[in-house]
């Protein structure tokens, strides 16, 4: 394992293209385009104000710079370094802006959500669709690309509306058995598209691509309900998560409930592992650069941490939620699925510090993960069933099935983790800190390695 220099980037707007080849950052008002396997800058460009959001095209030819608080959005072309386009909302304001799945037009949501305005690179036409809902995910694209499905609200009901992305005419416009809708989400296949309700109510909806209702889903009532919903990659199950604590796993053929997921403050499973980091402060010599290093008085600490495996049953640490506080941290609130659907890793806000990881074939639990800090992000590696998470410090964390591995990031001065992606050809890890960025690159070859907490990886 081997890491980059420093780079400079502002407000973690940091973006790998499609093909793999280019890494875009922004600093401040400027795009800095770089070859992603020299980091040589290859372009630059200037933008009118302080970039907070980027996105690259699907065909990584252009790059969407949108500047919120003055509603323009600019694009940028990497074959004509000369050509830009500038898009101005003007009063109506500017709240998000996307490409659409064929990298030539742009999607444009403005303030108080009074439409979605879809603007045309080619031709420079543009089209209007009112009544966009404001919630959680009210607008998602199939992977082919062919349709979009919009969330919107209309005297006082929700609706969905299905359009077709070659020429935005509208497919299917129906109501949604919904009393709030909080979101909704395409399976990767394309076929079924799923549509909760908010918090208020626990309800998941399935819908055809034509409108029918396929199913509806409820476990329980007069409680908070859906907090997250994952899809497998080969959209087999549907992951629902809840402010109970609890996964339930949705099969694609009945869409009835398959097994839940329970996290308890005592974990008894023996055939799970607890991996428990525990940290250390030791005195380094001057040749060991290798680690995060602290000047405490006149002497040299390095603090260094790694995985031990907890006999069980053990109890993992549990934060009480406050009552007195809007929007208590609890329930699940982030899950993601591996490349090769054979695991899920879960977060519960009432365990911060904790990530579960279960075995899909065999639907137990298979690991948990304790740190000694909440969690900030976890995110799988696209081509293998490997982990990587952060925690707000200057280490990232790796587990896989063969164990899980603490690693400093040695760069000069302080380097804090606050979020990470994968390179998409999963070689390599992009960690950003609040002002600056490294690359992380992976040893790619394949080792035996046997389950344990001290897992060789090569630095």
């Amino acid at each position: 394992m081997n890491f980059s220099e420093v780079i400079k980037q502002s407000n973690q707007v940091c973006k790998v293209s499609p093909d793999g080849k280019y890494l875009a950052t922004c600093v401040q008002y400027r795009l800095v385009v770089r070859d992603f396997n020299t980091l040589q800058i290859v372009h630059l460009y200037t933008c009118l104000d302080q970039v907070m959001h980027m996105e690259w095209s699907s065909d990584s030819l252009f790059i969407l710079c949108a500047m919120y608080k003055r509603g323009l959005v600019q694009v940028w072309s990497l074959e004509q370094p000369d050509w830009h386009c500038k898009i101005d909302e003007g009063s109506i304001g500017l709240v998000s802006s996307r490409w659409s799945p064929d990298g030539r037009h742009i999607l444009n949501t403005t303030e108080f959500h009074l439409r979605v305005t879809v603007w045309s690179l080619c031709t420079k036409s543009v089209s209007y669709i009112k009544y966009p809902k404001a919630c959680q995910k009210g607008m998602d694209f199939t992977a082919d690309g062919h349709y979009m499905a919009l969330a919107e609200r209309r005297e006082c009901k929700d609706y969905i509306s299905v359009f077709v992305c070659d020429d935005w005419h509208l497919l299917r416009h129906f109501e949604s058995e919904t009393q709030d809708l909080a979101g909704l989400e395409w399976s990767p296949n394309g076929c079924v598209l799923a549509v909760w309700d908010s918090c208020l109510e626990y309800k998941m909806l399935l819908y055809s691509l034509d409108g029918r209702l396929l199913s509806s889903y409820s476990a329980y009532e007069w409680s908070l309900g859906i907090k997250s919903v994952a899809w497998t990659p080969s959209s087999q199950f549907l992951a629902i998560g809840s402010y109970d604590e609890k996964v339930r796993i949705l099969n694609h053929i009945t869409w009835k409930k398959l097994t839940v997921f329970e996290h308890p403050a005592i974990i008894s499973n023996s055939k799970a592992v607890l991996f428990k980091e525990m940290e250390k402060r030791a005195v380094v010599g001057s040749e060991d650069l290798s680690v995060h290093q602290l000047t405490v008085g006149n002497s040299l600490f390095s603090t260094q941490s790694k995985y031990e495996i907890t006999q069980l049953p053990a109890k993992v640490s549990v934060v009480k939620p406050d009552p007195d506080h809007a929007n208590p941290k609890i329930g699940i609130s982030a899950m993601a699925f591996s490349a090769d659907n054979r695991y899920l890793a879960t977060k519960d806000d009432n365990m911060p510090q904790s990530v579960w990881v279960w075995d899909m074939q065999r639907l137990g639990l298979l690991a948990v993960l304790e740190q000694t800090a909440p969690i900030r992000c976890f995110v799988w590696d696209p081509r293998r069933p490997r982990l990587a998470l952060c925690t707000g410090n200057s280490k990232v964390y790796l587990w896989s099935p063969a164990g899980c591995v603490s690693v400093n990031v040695p760069v000069e001065g302080s380097f804090q983790v606050q979020s990470l992606f994968w390179h998409c050809s999963g070689g390599s890890l992009i960690l950003l800190s609040k002002e600056q960025l490294c690359l992380c690159y992976m040893d790619t070859e394949e080792k035996d390695q046997s389950t344990s907490s001290d897992c060789n990886f090569t630095i």
